[in-house]
């Protein structure tokens, strides 16, 4: 298992459309990814439970992946939020 804590800093923060587009980055993996705000754990293959998490700007997300693209997973799923832009 591998994690890694990220500030979301996109304006607008993680809503309907970049969750949609982190669905369907997750799914290109095996590993089971989870995005967590300290207060709850979601599974990121679920746009709606990822929305759930209500990930404002200046919010922190801990990427919990673990399996065997693990690593790669990681590094594809920060780079994604780290780079969001509306």
């Amino acid at each position: 298992m591998v994690t890694k804590k990220i500030t979301i800093t996109n304006p607008t923060g993680l809503h309907a459309r970049p969750a949609s587009e982190l669905v369907a980055l997750a799914k290109t993996f095996e590993s089971k990814i989870s995005l967590s705000n300290g207060k709850k754990t979601v599974n990121a293959m679920s746009a709606i439970h990822i929305l759930t998490l209500g990930a404002k700007a200046g919010t922190e997300i801990e990427v919990i992946v673990e399996g065997a693209d693990e690593t790669a997973a990681l590094e594809a799923i920060t780079t994604f939020l780290e780079q969001l832009k509306d």
